[in-house]
């Protein structure tokens, strides 16, 4: 599976060819630098790895400059690997654009980021019912989690009992969507649909179709 890594500007709406008014996302999207390329040989997989958005070399350790230096590539910010992908004709050091990989109409499932949300009770982490169904005894407490545990046996709490923590800020994928306009002369692709993750995230956009389709 094909693709390159992008970074959210927002959200707009274009119209369709039959006048329909369909929401998108814009994505910024740079030129791709391939800084490594697995085989089966060597790796036992085939996956190409991508690099994107320019990053001084000050902030970024000496282990990951040789890593670059040694691609021909600049340092990056955000480095991904997708699996299954063999550009034909490139090299380690060549750059992958838009129209390389996408073309309007094509399939793609989005990966990002979601935003973080703090530390959140039940109600909103889980989405528990709370006010509105307070039984079992609870008393003024109608955001409260209720009972976790069990009486002599088993005498635990169970792993996994959803309970109070850490909200958002996972990686989230969106299948489906699709290419409703590439814009070149502005490194843009517009894909119809929300994505996850705050503006100025970077996304990985998995192309489903082959290379140069």
């Amino acid at each position: 599976m094909s693709g390159l890594i992008g970074k959210k500007v927002g959200m707009t709406s274009v119209f369709d060819n039959i006048g329909r008014n369909i929401p998108v996302t814009v994505i910024e999207i740079e030129p791709c630098a391939i800084t490594q390329i697995k085989t089966e040989e060597t790796d036992g997989y085939t996956a190409v790895q991508l690099a994107a958005f320019d990053k001084k070399e000050k902030n970024v350790s000496k282990a990951v400059k040789g890593h670059f230096d040694k691609a021909g590539v600049s340092t990056k910010y955000k480095v991904v690997e997708f699996r299954d992908f063999i550009p034909e004709g490139l090299d380690v050091g060549d750059e992958l654009n838009i129209s390389d990989v996408f073309a309007v109409g094509d399939t793609v499932d989005v990966v990002a980021n979601s935003k973080g949300r703090g530390f959140t009770g039940v109600i909103k982490r889980h989405n528990f019912s709370g006010v509105g169904d307070a039984t079992h005894g609870q008393h003024n407490r109608l955001r409260a989690p209720g009972a976790i545990g069990n009486a002599s046996d088993p005498s635990k709490v169970f792993k996994g009992m959803r309970m109070a923590g850490q909200s958002g800020n996972e990686r989230v994928k969106i299948k489906n969507l699709s290419i409703a306009k590439i814009l070149e002369d502005s490194n843009v692709v517009l894909v119809t649909g929300s994505i996850p993750g705050p503006k100025g995230g970077y996304v990985e956009i998995h192309n489903k179709a082959s290379v140069n389709n």
